[in-house]
C-alpha cells in the first residue's frame, strides 16, 4: 500500500491482509506512533482517527521487517519480563514467558534464606538476573556473560531500573566465587541443525545452539557447579520441551539430590534442578 491509510483500523487490517499476527501489528503500530505497548485499549478506542503519514511509513518498514523474521521485540526495542520491561536487541535473545517459570522457580527456592548469594549464568539481556533482583531486594545477585555486548545491555537495564546486579565477562563457572545458595541458568540448549533454528536466525546463534544433542553446555554447568555451591544449594537449569529426562539424569550422576522437573504454562517440562549435599 502506498500513501497513508484513511485510520488506525485500516491500517491494522492491512498488516492482517499481509499475514501479520494481530498483536504483532498493534504493537508495531503504536510503536509508530510513539505509544506505549501497554495503549492497545487507545487504538480500539481511536480506531476511526486519521493515521499520519510518517507514522504509516514508519510503519509500514517495521512491517516489512517483521514479516522477515526479525522478532518485534527487536522492532520495538523492549520486551516485558516477570513484570520488568526490558530493552532488548540483536545482542541478546529475545526474554520468553517460558524462562519466567525458572524465576518462579528461584524464588521458591531461596524463600525464607536470609541475604541470599544467586548467581545468574549466561544472563543475556539480565532477565532471570533482574526479576530476581526486583523480588529480593536483600539478595546479592551476581549475573555472567561470555558475551560483553549481552552484558552491555544488561547492565544499561539494571540502571535504567535501578537494580543492583553484579555483572562480569566469564565462560559459565571459570573464575566465579563460591557458596552460591542458588545457581540458575537459561543456557544453549538447541541441537545444531535442528529445524527451529531457521525461525531463529536473526537471535545470536552462540546464545541457542550446544552441540550435536543441545547439552553440551548444561553438562559443563552440571560438572562444575558443585564447587561453587554452598550445602544444601540449587542448580535450576532451563531447557528444552524434550530435554527434562536427559538433564534429570545428568544431575543424579553428578550427585545432585532431591532432583526434579517444572512445567512451564503450556504443561512441558521446561527446567530442571536439584540440591547439592556433599555431606550424604
Amino acid at each position: 500500500m502506498t500513501g497513508a491509510p484513511a485510520t488506525i483500523a485500516v491500517a491494522l487490517a492491512a498488516a492482517a491482509g499481509r499475514g501479520v499476527n494481530r498483536l504483532d501489528a498493534q504493537l508495531l503500530l503504536l510503536a509508530a506512533l510513539g505509544r506505549s505497548g501497554h495503549a492497545r485499549a487507545w487504538l480500539l478506542a481511536h480506531d476511526t482517527d486519521p493515521l499520519p503519514l510518517e507514522a504509516w511509513s514508519a510503519f509500514e518498514q517495521q512491517l516489512a521487517r517483521r514479516l522477515a523474521g526479525e522478532p518485534v521485540a527487536y522492532l520495538i526495542g523492549e520486551k516485558e519480563f516477570h513484570g520488568l520491561v526490558l530493552n532488548v536487541d540483536a545482542r541478546v535473545l529475545v526474554p520468553r514467558p517460558d524462562t519466567e517459570t525458572l524465576v518462579d522457580w528461584a524464588l521458591d527456592c531461596i524463600a525464607g534464606r536470609h541475604m541470599p548469594k544467586v548467581l545468574d549464568l549466561g544472563c543475556g539481556s539480565g532477565a532471570i538476573a533482574l526479576a530476581l533482583a526486583k523480588a529480593r531486594h536483600d539478595a546479592r545477585i551476581d549475573a555472567v556473560d561470555a558475551s560483553a555486548d549481552a552484558l552491555a545491555v544488561a547492565q544499561a537495564n539494571a540502571d535504567r531500573l535501578g537494580l543492583a546486579v553484579r555483572f562480569a565477562q566469564g565462560d559459565w563457572l571459570e573464575g566465579a566465587e563460591v557458596d552460591y545458595d542458588l545457581i540458575a541458568s537459561n543456557p544453549p540448549y538447541i541441537a545444531i541443525g535442528d529445524p527451529h533454528l531457521e525461525a531463529l536466525a536473526h537471535e545470536p546463534h552462540a546464545a541457542l545452539v550446544s552441540g550435536a544433542d543441545g547439552l553440551d553446555d548444561i553438562r559443563r554447568i552440571v560438572a562444575a557447579a558443585p564447587g561453587h555451591l554452598r550445602e544444601d544449594g540449587w542448580l535450576l537449569l532451563e531447557h528444552g520441551h524434550d530435554q527434562a529426562a536427559a538433564v534429570c539424569a545428568l544431575l543424579q550422576v553428578a550427585g545432585f539430590a532431591h532432583v526434579q522437573s517444572r512445567n512451564d504454562l503450556a504443561g512441558i517440562a521446561r527446567c530442571s534442578g536439584g540440591i547439592w549435599r556433599a555431606v550424604k
